[in-house]
């Protein structure tokens, strides 16, 4: 059941830069540890849903910035997305573990974390914490950089293969 006034539940994580700016200033004068993490998330999988949960243990609230539609293209190719952005926004926005959301365009979330000023950034042990973007500047104001290790062998990629295979 809906109340008057507040956005349907699987819409109410998805903020705008604004917003979230907003929101990040009133948890962290409460002292809130505010955790970002990034990713295209373009069919959602369980290493998705783990990496998401170890993210979310290493501080209080989780913003998960979502790599939109024409950035995806831009770092990925014209065949994907997979899945639009409004759909892979709703079904994140449905994880416990996550506390926002925000969709950005560009290739990478800098313009994001230079406004909200995490204080911690965590991405997969795939990318070393030298080409994390955001890591020097968060780096900058004492803020800590961490990985978290993947599940092994499962990816949008891995999973995008096999269907194709399948066929």
């Amino acid at each position: 059941m809906r109340t008057s006034g507040r956005k349907p539940l699987l819409t109410r994580k998805i903020v705008t830069l604004r917003e979230l700016k907003r929101e990040i200033a009133k948890l962290k004068k409460q002292g809130r540890k505010i955790v970002f993490t990034n990713g295209c998330f373009d069919i959602l999988h369980y290493g998705h849903a783990k990496y998401l949960h170890d993210a979310k243990n290493k501080g209080d609230i989780l913003v998960v910035a979502v790599n939109s539609d024409s950035s995806i293209r831009k770092i990925k190719g014209k065949d994907r997305p997979v899945v639009s952005q409004n759909y892979r926004l709703k079904l994140l926005s449905a994880l416990e573990s996550i506390d926002y959301l925000v969709l950005f365009k560009e290739t990478t979330p800098l313009a994001v974390i230079t406004e909200i000023k995490p204080d911690i950034l965590v991405k997969g042990a795939d990318w070393s914490k030298s080409k994390i973007a955001g890591s020097d500047f968060v780096a900058s104001y004492g803020g800590k950089v961490a990985t978290i290790k993947l599940v092994e062998g499962l990816s949008t990629t891995n999973l995008i293969n096999k269907i194709a295979k399948a066929k």
